[in-house]
């Protein structure tokens, strides 16, 4: 009996502290959201889903939500696609492997602020290190606005959200390729494989774990993101860039809705949380399988 019951009395002090990081705070954005709230955090009458129903007729809460599954699926995807390859030239031997994988990793060693700080700058519609270079190579004749409207701005920030994503994934995707042995290779080199068949045959299906890995922890990650919008457009122009959690942030502390600031947090809490459940168990299901 006390086996039994061993492992359940071992995760209760992570249960516990799981309980006060995360529950505590949702229970708090709850009572927020089912309130009428003050400026300043007080709270008064109680007021259901009135939060959750102003959210449904609010076109720009809309158009974050879109737009932060449109930003998610974009950044993760292409970070994917890059660092599949970039892990597989980085777990060869080759002379000057070490510093290949410092220089890699160099962006995500600097923080997002400054990274966004440094991009805007380089994409200023006046001196920015972007347009002096494409003039320079005579590949426009005037300087491009890039930050002034969304058609360019928001594929600005998909680019420079792949970049640094792609540190992180490609960590995760040479902690894979170490462990498949390279036996497996010799073997399938022996029998006549090209490289391209050896990866369809045993790197990817090897390395799946890892990529689910990386899609969920980069998926909580991009879709929370808020320096690179906020420091390089604060959601603008007029709201076009703006992603959920740079919503909130404006409803929050520059309109002064707590309520439906909560509301927001608490919708991007469910997304996140139904997400990981679902992609979980599909992961699962399919390795059992």
């Amino acid at each position: 009996m006390q086996t039994r019951f061993l492992p359940y009395l071992l995760t209760l002090p992570s249960l516990f502290l799981a309980a006060v990081v995360i529950f505590w705070p949702v229970w708090d954005l709850i009572q927020i959201s089912t309130h009428d709230v003050s400026r300043f955090g007080q709270l008064r009458d109680f007021s259901g889903l009135t939060n959750f129903w102003a959210l449904t007729a609010d076109a720009d809460f809309t158009a974050a939500l879109w737009r932060t599954g449109l930003w998610t699926v974009l950044v993760v995807g292409g970070a994917l696609l890059l660092s599949i390859p970039v892990a597989i030239i980085l777990n060869t031997d080759f002379y000057g492997r070490g510093i290949a994988r410092v220089i890699i990793m160099l962006p995500w060693a600097v923080s997002l602020t400054m990274t966004a700080v440094v991009w805007r700058w380089a994409l200023n519609g006046e001196s920015g290190m972007l347009n002096s270079a494409l003039l320079g190579l005579g590949l426009i004749d005037q300087n491009i606005q890039w930050l002034a409207s969304a058609e360019t701005a928001f594929p600005m920030q998909v680019l420079i959200g792949i970049l640094v994503t792609v540190p992180f994934t490609t960590t995760i995707f040479l902690g894979g390729l170490s462990s498949i042995p390279d036996d497996f290779y010799e073997a399938a080199a022996l029998e006549g494989a090209t490289p391209l068949q050896q990866f369809r045959e045993i790197t990817f299906p090897l390395l799946k774990p890892f990529i689910n890995i990386a899609i969920v922890l980069n998926t909580i990650y991009v879709f929370n993101s808020f320096p690179i919008i906020w420091v390089m457009t604060q959601g603008g122009p007029a709201n076009s860039t703006d992603i959920l959690v740079t919503h909130l942030y404006k409803l929050a502390f520059r309109i002064g809705k707590l309520g439906e600031a909560s509301a927001v947090s608490l919708v991007m809490f469910a997304i996140l949380l139904v997400f990981t459940m679902i992609y979980v168990r599909l992961a699962m299901r399919e390795q059992r399988a």
